[in-house]
């Protein structure tokens, strides 16, 4: 067993020495404290990056094991991978381990390697290893980053672009996503996306939580992914994928949350208990999943500015600067966004590809100024296709200033508006 597992670590050393020559865009995040014990936690979607921003930003030698080999991530004596370590990397006390959630009693090993005083990095897919679950799990001390696929920044990289150019990017960049790999090596983006997708239904969910209604997991995801950006009903799902219970909706959503796959947002409401019991928005993690299972780009270009919207502030949201809802009134009058920090309603969004119908205008602005006035917050903001402005409006005897803005210069600049 013991010459199984040098052999596995030396194979990882050599995948791992490849991707360090590989092409690396600086990403939007750095990992603190890298040189002393604390752990260093690094979590996210698969495929988002994690390892390349990791080797990245570690710079001195280190141990490197993927927990994604399952000859690894089902030993019984986890001695053997650190017997194994010891003599490929020459003891170095720099451990690197990625996808550490595969790893049953991960936390136990983790912890026991911090008491020895190893330095440790760790990646996962599952947001179990968010900052408010790992308090249980780690007994030391721990900081978190979080890597999501590209950002609009990220994806366009240093180079310096025309508007127009960058416009082009923001089209691929709505219709593919941010996922590095395809970017990088040119490969089918929509091939690579479905199967990523898949992979993470059977090994991240079906497999992992012992999913017997397969088929009912797989006609939930495939309805989401139709039509993100929307508020759904539970009761809805339910019924179109042959589920009894309410409950298994919400616990396969929350599976499929947990793997990185969507997110809802509660609607905004100063009742605890009304944020709880009101249906969710849901987005996707990133656009490209919902390209690669069909979703119509050009007949849904709305839903798709909406849905990368979202992913940026959510990414804020879980490194915890702002709290993030939409709201709707009793009259069905719906704002996308609702940003809070601390106890204030700081900024308030609406996200409208075009504002050309004077109809579809009105609706988004007579919302927006209904919230305004119900949230007491002046900061408003539209995000268009390519209308930029800054104009008071009024309905009714409520009038606001509201910032009209690119969607491709919200977020190039989206923390500082």
């Amino acid at each position: 067993m013991g010459n199984l597992i040098k052999d596995i670590i030396i194979t990882q050393k050599r995948e791992i020495e490849i991707k360090q020559s590989e092409k690396y865009v600086r990403r939007e995040a750095n990992i603190n404290n890298v040189n002393n014990n604390v752990i260093k936690v690094i979590i996210g979607p698969r495929r988002a990056g994690k390892s390349s921003f990791a080797i990245n930003e570690i710079k001195e030698k280190f141990a490197y094991v993927n927990f994604d080999d399952e000859r690894i991530a089902k030993l019984e004596n986890n001695d053997d991978i650190i017997n194994a370590l010891n003599t490929v990397y020459n003891n170095t006390k720099i451990l690197f381990f990625d996808e550490i959630q595969n790893l049953e009693n991960w936390e136990l090993f983790v912890n026991r390697l911090q008491r020895q005083d190893y330095n440790l990095i760790i990646t996962g897919s599952n947001s179990n290893l968010l900052s408010k679950n790992l308090s249980t799990h780690l007994t030391g001390r721990y900081s978190q980053t979080i890597i999501f696929p590209f950002s609009f920044k990220e994806f366009i990289g240093n180079e310096e672009l025309t508007e127009s150019e960058i416009k082009e990017k923001l089209s691929n960049y709505l219709e593919y996503g941010g996922f590095p790999e395809p970017l990088f090596k040119k490969i089918n983006y929509k091939e690579y996306l479905s199967t990523l997708f898949d992979s993470i239904i059977y090994k991240d969910i079906v497999k992992s939580y012992n999913i017997k209604l397969v088929s009912a997991m797989e006609n939930i995801a495939n309805y989401i992914i139709s039509n993100i950006s929307t508020e759904l009903s539970y009761n809805r799902i339910r019924d179109l994928a042959g589920l009894k219970s309410v409950h298994t909706v919400e616990k396969y959503l929350s599976y499929m949350e947990e793997a990185f796959i969507f997110f809802r947002l509660n609607k905004f409401s100063f009742k605890k208990r009304e944020q709880i019991k009101s249906n969710k928005k849901i987005y996707c993690i990133d656009n490209g999943f919902a390209y690669a299972k069909s979703f119509r780009f050009m007949d849904n270009l709305g839903k798709l500015y909406e849905n990368v919207v979202a992913i940026s502030l959510k990414k804020r949201e879980m490194n915890r600067e702002i709290e993030l809802y939409y709201w709707k009134n009793s009259q069905n009058e719906e704002v996308d966004f609702v940003i809070k920090q601390g106890n204030n309603i700081i900024q308030i969004i609406q996200v409208c590809y075009s504002l050309v119908n004077n109809k579809t205008k009105n609706r988004e602005i007579r919302a927006l100024l209904k919230s305004s006035k119900e949230l007491d917050c002046e900061n408003l903001f539209i995000i268009t296709r390519d209308y930029e402005a800054e104009k008071e409006e009024e309905w009714f005897g409520i009038n606001r200033k509201i910032k009209y803005i690119p969607l491709w210069k919200w977020l190039l600049n989206e923390n500082s508006t």
